[in-house]
């Protein structure tokens, strides 16, 4: 069992006096089933329904008042009714209109009992007619494919673990980043994780990759509205993975002949299902962050192992010290956008990267973080830091002097002059602290 860290949300949910049911969102595979179950130990009763499975769909066409519907509940688990601390965990609820109408009388009436709910197409589903939760009745949390500490438990490196998360990785640099190489070409799907796990061979985690790659397509004719719309999905699906980190044109998109309309839409089905997400720039240099919609967004999937498994780079990052040297540094800037979402469980989060608000300029800075009031810049590069040009633009902007670049060489703080004479903090951040960002910010 991997130790997610979204647990120690999750506890926090469990004792909160103003405690709604949760809705536990992610995309297929990403290891919801498992956490929950993993989490049920904190309690003294589980129940677990499964709305794919018609008697437990049943219940909540049979019974409508609450009361008769939870003791049918504890009978369909065999479970005596006792006053104990509960869990009630329904899997793929999307099956059921009514199951998800009832949530609103498991917060009002039945309190008592903790409801953790999850579905495999429910993301697809959300925000459509097809689906609509209680407003203001229930509670959201996102799960997302494991971070790179969450890794090295998975794998058993539970002391360099230890070391990362308190900032002590400095000694064994060199060590822990041939780990995060590993991590950076494994992935973090669980499955994944646990099959490398078995033997540290990378090629035996293939036959998962296929899985979840077949999975994936299969589901294209769920998410889609009609024939025409499965076409493009399954296009993106099949093509997409080759323009992670790439910013891209929707007009014929992976040299197809679809336009940009039909493209948009089939890239934003996929994006509900959590399998990728659309990262648009913004031209501000502090908070709130503005997107852009207007301009390119970049690529970024819901994980790198299966981009390089799709895009066949394996064996590139097989053969290199450097990950940033390994696809014109697309492999290193896709591995840090995802620990930067892996860190957060709110299903709002998002990702941006800066452009420069000048017509005709090209500088842009790879990533933006919000941390306490400012808006950080991270840049996944390496060399000197004269070649920041666009870092040191943003710098100038911005009322702060903090900024942030990812590489592989161990961590640092530079003192920088931008060329208008502004002095700022460059931290140089080794790939493995990218998770625990937000620590390195504070010891500022």
């Amino acid at each position: 069992m991997i130790n997610r860290l979204i647990i120690k949300e999750l506890e926090l949910w469990k004792v909160r006096p103003n405690r709604k049911p949760l809705i536990l969102r992610g995309a297929r595979q990403v290891g919801k089933t498992t956490l929950v179950k993993e989490f049920s130990k904190k309690y003294a009763i589980f129940l677990k329904l499964n709305l794919e499975i018609q008697e437990d769909k049943k219940l909540f066409e049979q019974y409508e008042n609450i009361e008769e519907l939870i003791k049918a509940i504890y009978l369909q688990n065999k479970v005596i009714i006792e006053d104990k601390p509960t869990l009630l965990f329904i899997d793929e609820i999307q099956n059921s209109s009514k199951a998800i109408a009832q949530l609103r009388y498991f917060y009002e009436e039945a309190n008592h009992i903790h409801f953790i709910a999850a579905g495999s197409l429910l993301e697809s589903l959300l925000n459509s007619k097809a689906i609509s939760f209680p407003v203001g009745r229930v509670e959201y949390m996102a799960l997302h494919p494991c971070s790179f500490l969450e890794f090295l438990d998975g794998i058993n490196e539970t002391f360099d673990a230890n070391l990362v998360q308190t900032l002590s990785a400095d000694a064994v640099h060199d060590r822990i980043l041939r780990l995060f190489n590993v991590y950076t070409i494994v992935g973090g799907m669980p499955e994944a994780v646990v099959q490398y796990a078995q033997n540290r061979d990378i090629l035996s985690v293939a036959p998962v990759y296929d899985s979840l790659l077949e999975s994936y397509k299969d589901d294209a004719e769920k998410y889609a509205m009609n024939d025409s719309s499965i076409k493009v999905i399954r296009h993106v699906l099949q093509t997409g993975w080759t323009y992670a980190a790439e910013t891209i044109s929707f007009e014929r998109f992976g040299g197809s002949n679809y336009k940009s309309r039909e493209m948009g839409a089939a890239f934003r089905i996929i994006e509900k299902a959590l399998l990728l997400e659309l990262v648009y720039p913004t031209t501000e240099t502090k908070l709130p962050i503005l997107p852009d919609f207007k301009k390119k967004p970049k690529l970024i999937w819901l994980d790198t192992g299966l981009v390089n498994y799709a895009a066949k780079i394996q064996e590139e990052i097989f053969s290199v010290t450097n990950i940033q040297d390994v696809w014109r540094g697309r492999v290193a800037e896709h591995i840090v956008a995802q620990e930067l979402l892996s860190i957060n469980f709110k299903v709002s989060a998002t990702r941006n990267y800066w452009r420069r608000n000048k017509e005709g300029s090209e500088s842009e800075v790879d990533f933006v973080y919000p941390y306490k009031g400012k808006l950080i810049p991270i840049e996944v590069k390496s060399g000197h830091n004269a070649r920041l040009q666009s870092l040191h633009l943003f710098m100038e902007q911005t009322p702060h002097e903090i900024a942030v670049r990812v590489w592989s060489k161990p961590f640092s703080i530079d003192t920088i002059k931008t060329p208008n004479g502004k002095e700022f903090r460059l931290i140089n951040l080794p790939f493995y602290y990218v998770g625990v960002l937000e620590k390195v910010l504070d010891k500022m």
